[in-house]
């Protein structure tokens, strides 16, 4: 996977293997044989790869665009998340992805707020969250 995100990431920046090598202090040759798996750059070069991305080390390991979850998608930016494809129920109802209440710390009972635009979609925000926001914005001095 790592070797397969790496080129995927290098073209979709646009970016030649000299390019890139110069930037984590590799030479082009040394990149090509982490794109061929011919060898695995050590943790610091990692980092160094996955900040020059954005993306997480993780994603920049593990990721797996040919998964069902990931719809066939690049590796995602830090912080941003695929989650997969749901259902919609009978009465509207939608089961969020256990990852994604995991990282978002969704447990049963926890209330949400729905906002819709119709040219972006739809977005899901806890109700603590927005009230925790709405009270700092209160706060501020203008």
């Amino acid at each position: 996977m790592f070797k397969d995100n790496l080129v995927e990431l290098r073209k979709i920046h646009d970016m030649s293997q000299e390019e890139l090598a110069d930037k984590i202090g590799v030479s082009r040759q040394t990149l090509s044989k982490y794109e061929t798996g011919e060898s695995l750059p050590d943790i610091e070069k990692c980092k160094l790869i996955a900040d020059v991305f954005g993306v997480s080390i993780d994603d920049l390991l593990n990721y797996d665009s040919k998964s069902s979850e990931s719809l066939g998608l690049a590796v995602p930016p830090k912080g941003k998340h695929i989650f997969g494809i749901v259902k919609v129920g009978d009465k509207g109802q939608i089961v969020l992805p256990a990852k994604a209440r995991k990282i978002f710390d969704i447990n049963p009972g926890d209330r949400l707020l729905v906002l819709g635009d119709e040219g972006q979609g739809l977005a899901i925000i806890k109700e603590k969250g927005l009230l925790d926001l709405l009270r700092n914005a209160k706060n501020m001095p203008l």
